[in-house]
């Protein structure tokens, strides 16, 4: 079992920065690929980033793309999402998931909320 805790969540002005980070428990961290997914106010959960469990492998969703950057410490069982550039549509809360390769996302953080004000 995998636990997941977000943190770095807060309200920043519209082209301002912020990093979220995501702490695992456990030891096997490292087999996991990663991702970051965010919840609007009437809107579905879409995913904004994933990484593979080397690292090597990182996607993007369109509206974040060139903006945010997905990166993992592997030692500190840690993922974490720098978001740049922010804009008013991505305030959401942002979510931590893990899943092994080929399964499903299977872990999952509480959130933390990211508010982008004008």
């Amino acid at each position: 079992q995998v636990q997941l805790v977000e943190s770095g969540g807060g309200l920043v002005q519209a082209g301002g920065s912020l990093r979220l980070s995501c702490r695992a428990s456990g030891r096997t961290f490292g087999r996991y690929n990663m991702g970051w997914f965010r919840q609007a106010p009437g809107k579905d959960r879409e995913s904004v980033a994933t990484i593979s469990w080397s690292g090597d492998s990182t996607s993007y969703g369109d509206s974040v793309k060139g903006r945010f950057t997905i990166s993992r410490d592997n030692a500190k069982n840690t993922v974490y999402l720098q978001m740049n550039s922010l804009k008013p549509e991505d305030t959401a809360v942002y979510y931590c998931a893990g899943k092994l390769f080929g399964s499903t996302w299977s872990f999952w953080g509480p959130g933390t909320q990211v508010t982008v004000s004008l």
